[in-house]
């Protein structure tokens, strides 16, 4: 079969084609640029507890170290003259990582050097694409015009996208929701490894806010808050913001090195459709968000997470349309979610005077508001839940309530794998199709080869090799909210599908079935799914469907559902990331024949 195309070598394409490597997608991805990164350290991404391990586990690197990134040791938060809140971060609430988004593209590039399921085409910008019944023809224009054939196609090539343009999807939003002045320097600040928001700092000309995060080497990101249509930055208005806002905080100017400057502005766009056929949207190409701390990259991330098992199953099985349409309802409405609460803060935290101002707590609640935006807390920074994705099996006198709601990301709880060894539960995602936990206390104190043939474990191993996919059998000590003997059923991406009081064989298969995107269908024997092991764990139905998901033929439909959309125009113009180069599949200028 064809390989997947992905369009954009930025951080969240390379993400994309390694997290379908890991699921044995072959893939090419397409780089209108040389290759290589610009490095510019004011250029920095903040990653979420989630998104970090995700890309920590598709690079086989831990970032955070001398060269990789800073995790905060704390953060604080001003205004004018007096602390507001304080957090120190710990096991119990990770700090973000802050990390040069060159060093985070790096990262993804030399993992897939040696990834081989993974091509680079670099200097290759799309211009043409074409879909038909088996697959999809692009062609692209370089040194070498060439045509690709693949399966299916992923736009991952930015806010100017040009496959959202050839896709002819709108993107309506807002322009210039914010925008910044931004430094990278290198300087010593009075809370080492702490990330600070400043509001209202007292010295002339500091403006509404002033933020500075800390990365590795005594280097400091500072952002300050302008105009969304002010006059235009000077190099010389942003060394004297420097010096004020260093001697605001110091008491003097101290001995600084000024690394790098910009100017960053931020939109708030929606694609209204990220599907069209065997083409998709992912990141900017999708969505552009920022603002009160909120963070675009971790999205595109959680895009690419999302979709690499739904393509996985498509290509190796050809998965439900039923599926593949779920990540358009899942992520757009978790987008959607986010820029209305980014909206809906804005004229509380931007508006400024009034009788607002004066109402007791305000300036505490605004500055709960930001805090939760920066550190990724609460419906600005949090990962989203899919409350109401399509994949959701609905609950029975089964299901049990635990600390994570169905659809939202499991807690990182210690499990004990299958060889034995005792690992974090986010080590295995995207091994396998789904996990399935088992909550036993106790079982830490006994070797695994032991408790594998005691008590309910025989009846569960039987229940998860007969599940309509692949399955890996964890085992937990303990699980936030659920009782002994729980049962909980994870999707590669580490979302929660169901909680299960105890060994259900046939609820465990249904709740597969249902986030594979397959239809239930009932059959005499107590409603149970066809091809579902009965609840005495015996063999599945004879003549049922092999084990494998998504048997059903790809709906090629594009999938328009409706969301949250902000009013505006279309944005113009385009550009992909950066890559790296590699051989492609063809380089003859002959379109081949479908």
């Amino acid at each position: 079969m064809d390989p997947v195309i992905v369009v954009g070598a930025g951080p969240v394409g390379l993400t994309l084609a390694l997290a379908l490597a890991r699921h044995s997608v072959p893939t090419v991805v397409l780089d209108e640029g040389p290759g290589k990164d610009e490095q510019r350290p004011a250029r920095t991404v903040v990653l979420r507890e989630d998104t970090a391990a995700l890309v920590e586990r598709l690079c086989g690197v831990s970032f955070g170290g001398p060269d990789t990134g800073a995790r905060w040791g704390g953060w604080r938060s001003m205004r004018r003259k007096q602390v507001m809140r304080q957090l120190t971060f710990s096991d119990e609430m990770p700090s973000p990582l802050h990390v040069p988004q060159h060093v985070l593209t790096g990262a993804l590039r030399d993992a897939i050097v040696d990834e081989r399921l993974v091509k680079v085409a670099v200097e290759s910008k799309l211009d043409t694409l074409e879909q038909d019944a088996s697959g999809l023809t692009a062609h692209t224009r370089g040194p070498k015009d060439t045509w690709w054939r693949g399966s299916y196609l992923v736009g991952c090539d930015g806010p100017r996208s040009t496959v959202r343009k050839l896709l002819d999807i709108r993107f309506p939003g807002r322009t210039a929701v914010e925008r910044h002045a931004v430094a990278a320097l290198r300087t010593e600040l009075p809370w080492p490894g702490e990330a600070l928001l400043h509001r209202s700092p007292p010295w002339p000309g500091g403006g509404p806010e002033v933020t500075a995060r800390p990365l590795p080497g005594g280097v400091w990101r500072v952002d300050w808050l302008l105009p969304p249509r002010g006059d235009l930055v000077t190099p010389d208005a942003l060394v004297s913001r420097v010096r004020e806002t260093l001697s605001g905080w110091c008491g003097a100017t101290p001995p600084y090195d000024l690394l790098d400057t910009g100017v960053h502005t931020v939109h708030h766009r929606l694609a209204r459709r990220w599907r069209s056929g065997r083409c998709f949207l992912a990141g900017d190409a999708a969505h552009l968000l920022g603002t009160v701390g909120t963070q675009g990259l971790d999205e595109g991330l959680r895009d690419a997470d999302n979709l690499a098992w739904k393509l996985a199953l498509a290509w190796h099985h050809g998965a439900s349309g039923a599926l593949l349409d779920s990540y358009q309802t899942e992520r757009r409405a978790a987008v959607a979610a986010r820029l209305r609460a980014a909206d809906q803060s804005l004229p509380v935290l931007r508006g400024g005077g009034g009788l607002r101002s004066y109402v007791p707590g305000a300036a505490r609640g605004q500055d709960a508001l930001l805090t939760d935006g920066h550190v990724g807390r609460g419906q600005l920074g949090a990962p989203g839940a899919y409350a109401d994705s399509p994949l959701s099996p609905g609950s029975s006198d089964s299901t049990v309530l635990v600390a994570t709601e169905p659809g939202a990301p499991v807690i990182d709880v210690a499990v004990t794998a299958p060889d034995g060894s005792v690992v974090r539960l986010r080590d295995r995602f995207g091994l396998s199709q789904f996990l399935v936990v088992l909550v036993a206390p106790g079982t830490v104190v006994w070797d695994r080869r032991h408790w594998m043939k005691a008590g309910i474990m025989p009846r569960l191993a039987a229940a998860v090799t007969a599940l309509p996919a692949p399955a890996e059998l964890l085992v937990a000590e303990s699980y936030p909210g659920a009782a002994a003997h729980t049962v909980l059923l994870v999707r590669p991406d580490g979302r929660l599908v169901t909680a299960l009081n105890g060994v259900r064989p046939a609820e465990l298969y249904a709740a597969a079935e249902a986030a594979l995107g397959k239809a239930v269908r009932e059959t005499p024997e107590k409603g149970r799914a066809k091809g579902a092991p009965r609840e005495d764990g015996g063999p599945k139905d004879a003549g049922a469907a092999p084990g494998k998901p998504g048997s059903e033929p790809d709906d090629a439909r594009a999938a328009d559902r409706t969301a949250h959309e902000t009013p505006g125009s279309d944005a113009k113009g385009g550009r992909a990331a950066g890559g790296e180069p590699s051989t492609g599949p063809s380089s003859e200028p002959k379109k081949p024949s479908p």
